[in-house]
């Protein structure tokens, strides 16, 4: 019995609890199941084991670099702030997790639970009524590491084993079904042309744009007739939209702060340079480690997705793919996108200049990824169904939401120390109150969550029973 013990904690702290090894160790298994020959598998676990540790290195350099940035603020001002954004809000996860004194592996156990609570789900779709697989894998990493977090803070009564679990079936209960969501406005979009959902953090907002889009604007007056001039086109690209929301939200933070403040939290990166070259080069290493962040996960998720396609397309014929929202950009002009980040970024501007003037004890700064992704998505959702009136209108609704439910999340779920919130749609509107539901009403709370998930489904499939699979 000694010797087992002895194996198993050996495995546990050497392997288990390295994320990045344990997620090499799965990518190499699902490749021999895949057939691969061995060179190929262990290629693929070393490619997933760097991707993973490229990916702590970017969420730790965000945490790091934001850390003065926060000091600053609640001395001066008794304020604390958070980005809302999935990257610095998985990288607020992992700090919050590490502070309490868990390990990060638990993140890939959740993964794992609810991929395979997925397939079970479509599997089992003539009784569920779900038929989609979410495959957008860097969503599905960074979605477990923060959710792992949300759910151990409101049950941390649980022994981390339990936990687990739980966590691992609401999450692929929310994959599965939210996605399912998105079929028929996928439809809608595509004219029927192609058969796909969308798999990422907004299918909420998608469903709810599809529904009332036609009620905002006509269809036939779009965004298509409407003249941008060229230079807004750049910010469609990743890296310099990213570096000019940096720069406009940390560079306003940082020079209301002023030098002083920020010599005693940073004083050394301020040795001999100007403060403004200080404002600009802290701004724009945000952009860095977000790019650092994203390369990670590209690797890792390569690797991820590969082994498990093999095995999910033989195993569930007839499902339907949930993938990346970016793929409905195909079927919108460059000027929709635009429109959407715009009137998205606005809505953001609006609730956080409310939350100054009424005296938010959060400050809320903008993030890259919902601004244009979540608010990008829903234009072009909104701008086929109800025109450019839609297409301005919802973004800008959005923006807003993001912002003042994400202050919500940061206080109820403790974040504000770590600077920050996964601000994508999904998570303030459907995981903030599940989260808030499991904190006040515990095991209760889990299963109402999961029946209610599993409704949505069926009252999907009673409405439209003919064209439903």
């Amino acid at each position: 019995m000694n010797i087992i013990i002895k194996i198993f904690t050996a495995i546990f702290y050497n392997i288990l609890s390295k994320p990045e090894f344990f997620m090499g160790l799965l990518v190499f298994v699902g490749y021999l199941l895949l057939k691969k020959r061995i060179l190929e598998a262990l290629a693929g676990a070393l490619k997933a084991t760097i991707g993973y540790m490229i990916l702590q290195i970017g969420a730790g350099g965000m945490v790091k670099g934001f850390n003065p940035i926060l000091n600053g603020l609640l001395k001066k001002y008794s304020l604390s702030a958070s980005v809302i954004d999935s990257n610095f809000g998985f990288a607020a996860a992992n700090s919050a997790l590490e502070a309490a004194g868990r390990s990060l592996s638990s993140t890939m156990f959740v993964l794992l639970i609810g991929f395979a609570v997925n397939i079970v789900l479509v599997l089992l779709k003539k009784i569920t009524k779900v038929r989609t697989l979410y495959t957008t894998g860097h969503i599905m990493v960074k979605q477990a590491g923060f959710i792992t977090w949300m759910i151990l803070f409101a049950l941390p009564q649980l022994q981390d084993t339990v936990n687990i679990i739980i966590i691992g079936v609401l999450i692929g209960l929310y994959w599965a079904i939210f996605s399912n969501l998105t079929v028929e406005a996928t439809q809608n979009l595509t004219e029927g042309e192609r058969v796909f959902a969308v798999g990422h953090a907004q299918m909420l907002g998608i469903w709810i744009t599809d529904k009332i889009a036609g009620k905002l604007g006509k269809k036939e007056d779009n965004v298509e007739n409407i003249n941008l001039p060229s230079n807004f086109k750049v910010l469609s690209d990743n890296i310099v939209g990213t570096s000019l929301v940096m720069l406009i939200m940390f560079g306003t933070v940082l020079l209301v702060l002023g030098q002083e403040t920020m010599a005693e939290f940073d004083g050394g990166a301020l040795k001999n340079i100007s403060y403004i070259s200080y404002v600009i080069s802290k701004s724009l290493s945000f952009t860095v480690n977000f790019i650092i962040l994203q390369t990670g996960v590209k690797m890792l998720v390569a690797e991820v997705t590969t082994s498990f396609d093999g095995i999910s397309g033989k195993l569930l014929k007839g499902a339907i793919p949930a993938v990346d929202c970016a793929a409905t950009y195909g079927f919108a002009s460059s000027n929709t996108l635009i429109i959407g980040f715009l009137f998205g970024f606005l809505g953001q501007l609006v609730a956080i200049l409310g939350l100054v003037v009424f005296r938010s004890p959060i400050l809320i700064i903008s993030g890259f990824v919902p601004l244009f992704f979540d608010n990008a998505t829903l234009a072009v959702f909104a701008n086929k169904r109800g025109g450019k009136r839609a297409a301005m209108i919802i973004p800008f609704v959005s923006g807003m939401t993001q912002v003042l439910l994400g202050a919500i999340g940061v206080m109820a779920f403790e974040l504000a120390a770590y600077g920050g919130w996964y601000g994508n749609l999904d998570i303030s509107t459907i995981w903030l109150p599940f989260g808030i539901i499991i904190k006040n009403l515990s095991i209760i709370g889990v299963i109402l969550v999961g029946i209610i998930m599993l409704i949505i489904p069926q009252i999907q499939y009673h409405r439209n029973k003919e064209n439903y699979f």
